[in-house]
């Protein structure tokens, strides 16, 4: 398998921070909105360098839609910042009128998804979300591995003319895609070559996929690893291409089972080509409080679960 060093580690969320900064520098229809959670979102450098172009609209989230939803028919290009939880469940109604149905260029950027927000239990924690967003027509949901891609991510959405839902997280993660490598928006990335199972991984997931990849390896299994950054519009040709030579697949993210990557491709090769399939995601249940390694053990989000559902499916081939 093709090695991918650790850079470092840092929070998904602060490459969304230091994308935005730079975004304030290089392009002045960019303007941000936050409810409330400046230093959660990382966008207290924006505020800092264009206060004109910042607008605190306090814990009302439905509101801060509408505003984007209306500065875009100026041209503006609108950054909404909060929680995932709050970025979707809170206000789907607003987004699918104001945004979606009217294709409004709104970026919902939403921190700590999933269950790696960790102590502050089910109440924050979202496992709903993709589903929610990739069911909107005219919505693009994107949900990127490292601080790296968090960050290119973000510079590319600003180019990008449509409604995107942006999905990050809260803790420090291993860095591990190069800083130069070119984000291009519904194009999977390949990162390791296989022949004997195709790993399709999203968010979080995608550096314990990675792990397993080494793990399998070991096994004489071949492993290949492919990175779902963008998840609608999915890039059905990669994944026909990859189960085309392994025949069977495994998906791993840190989302509920129902409604999530898994579903899109188990949809594709429902369709297109057949084949066996394992699924590493939360299985029907909400979170709790914990620390993100205890609970991503708890609800079977770890490595070992991908190199036990790759197993799995190479019986079934």
């Amino acid at each position: 398998m093709k090695d991918y060093p650790v850079l470092g580690k840092k929070d998904t969320r602060s490459g969304f921070g230091d994308g935005l900064t730079e975004l304030g520098k290089t392009n002045d229809k960019v303007v941000a909105l936050c409810a409330d959670l400046i230093g959660s979102l990382k966008m207290g450098e924006f505020q800092k360098n264009h206060p004109d172009r910042f607008f605190q609209v306090g814990i009302a989230e439905a509101n801060m839609m509408g505003i984007a939803a209306g500065l875009t028919i100026g041209g503006k290009i609108p950054f909404t910042g909060t929680f995932a939880n709050f970025s979707t469940s809170r206000v789907y109604d607003q987004i699918r009128q104001s945004i979606a149905y009217s294709g409004k260029n709104v970026k919902i950027c939403a921190s700590h998804a999933g269950l790696t927000l960790g102590e502050d239990g089910a109440t924050h924690q979202v496992l709903e979300d993709i589903g929610m967003m990739k069911m909107l027509p005219h919505m693009t949901v994107i949900n990127p591995c490292d601080y790296n891609q968090t960050k290119a991510a973000t510079l590319a959405i600003a180019e990008y003319e449509g409604p995107v839902y942006l999905r990050f997280g809260r803790p420090s993660v291993p860095i591990f895609i190069p800083e130069d490598m070119p984000f291009e928006i519904g194009k999977a990335i390949v990162l390791s070559e296989g022949a004997d199972v195709s790993i399709f991984a999203t968010g979080h997931m995608v550096w314990k996929a990675l792990e397993a990849c080494k793990e399998l390896e070991a096994q004489g299994i071949s492993a290949e690893i492919i990175n779902i950054h963008t998840i609608k519009p999915l890039d059905k040709e990669a994944v026909l291409a990859s189960v085309r030579k392994t025949k069977c697949a495994v998906t791993a993210e840190e989302h509920q089972l129902a409604g999530g990557l898994g579903e899109s491709i188990a949809q594709v090769l429902s369709k297109e080509l057949p084949s066996p399939m394992e699924f590493v995601a939360v299985n029907d249940t909400f979170g709790e409080s914990g620390t993100p390694d205890q609970l991503l053990e708890k609800y079977g989000l770890t490595t070992a679960n991908i190199v036990s559902a790759a197993q799995n499916v190479l019986k079934r081939k």
